[in-house]
């Protein structure tokens, strides 16, 4: 990704505010992520900026999710698909299907663990890159990959452990700021996929952010009719950001 030129226009920085001294790249077209027949640009600051730890929670305001030690947001010539979301914590209630969801996997416990990389997480993340991603790029990842994608070398990161009578069922990666939590990547046994660990995981993640306290928990973005991004309009009330400002989240969908 960070084959990156220097972005000498004036895209992307206009609701960056006045933080002209923050060092932001243009990356050059790549195949996207999400519609592999569309090619992609990124917004991406400087992971050898030293200021970009302090600097994150801001990025994370403005639309941003972390890769490894990556900071980046979408920012392609014709499309605005990708739509950054998050969750106000004070306001969610879990709806009908989510209760049952909970209520299912009543026997799995949570733990909130340093993150870190061992055989165990490293197994089941292979089993689930293979399951989810066949031939896309990810299903060969290694350990290396691992440390460098979930873990980085800078963020404050926990790993959120899903385990039902000892056994690793799914594990959420999470960043941690003092007003806020963003699930960076869950990965899950794809043998138990019919039980909804995906959205487990992220109804974890809020009861974790009430008990400390935070305002919000970022989705990273949601993607209209992407039958792999489109679940995270399920959980309401919802806010996205519309390049400038954060509005609810019907307002967005609606647009």
């Amino acid at each position: 990704m960070l084959a990156a030129q220097r972005d000498t226009g004036s895209g992307g920085r206009n609701d960056m505010g006045n933080n002209d001294n923050l060092r932001l790249f243009h990356t050059g077209e790549h195949v996207c992520g999400y519609w592999p027949e569309r090619t992609a640009r990124d917004l991406v600051f400087d992971p050898r900026d030293e200021r970009l730890p302090a600097f994150y929670p801001q990025a994370l305001q403005w639309g941003f999710r972390r890769s490894g030690d990556i900071v980046y947001r979408p920012h392609c010539q014709h499309c605005r698909a990708c739509v950054a979301v998050r969750i106000p914590i004070e306001a969610f209630a879990p709806n009908r299907s989510q209760r049952r969801n909970l209520a299912r996997n009543a026997v799995i416990e949570a733990r909130v663990l340093p993150a870190g990389r061992d055989d165990e997480r490293l197994a089941l993340y292979r089993r689930y890159l293979k399951s989810r991603h066949p031939a896309g790029g990810m299903d060969d990842h290694g350990a290396h990959e691992f440390d460098q994608f979930l873990v980085g070398s800078w963020a404050n990161t926990r790993f959120l452990e899903l385990r039902e009578a000892g056994r690793l069922l799914a594990v959420a990666v999470t960043d941690i700021d003092a007003l806020a939590m963003s699930a960076v990547y869950t990965f899950y046994d794809p043998d138990e996929a019919s039980r909804g660990l995906g959205t487990l995981a992220i109804l974890k993640q809020i009861e974790w952010a009430t008990r400390e306290r935070r305002r919000h928990l970022y989705l990273g973005y949601w993607i209209a009719g992407h039958d792999k991004m489109d679940y995270k309009r399920n959980f309401r009330p919802l806010e996205g950001f519309d390049g400038r400002r954060w509005r609810p989240f019907d307002a967005i969908e609606s647009a």
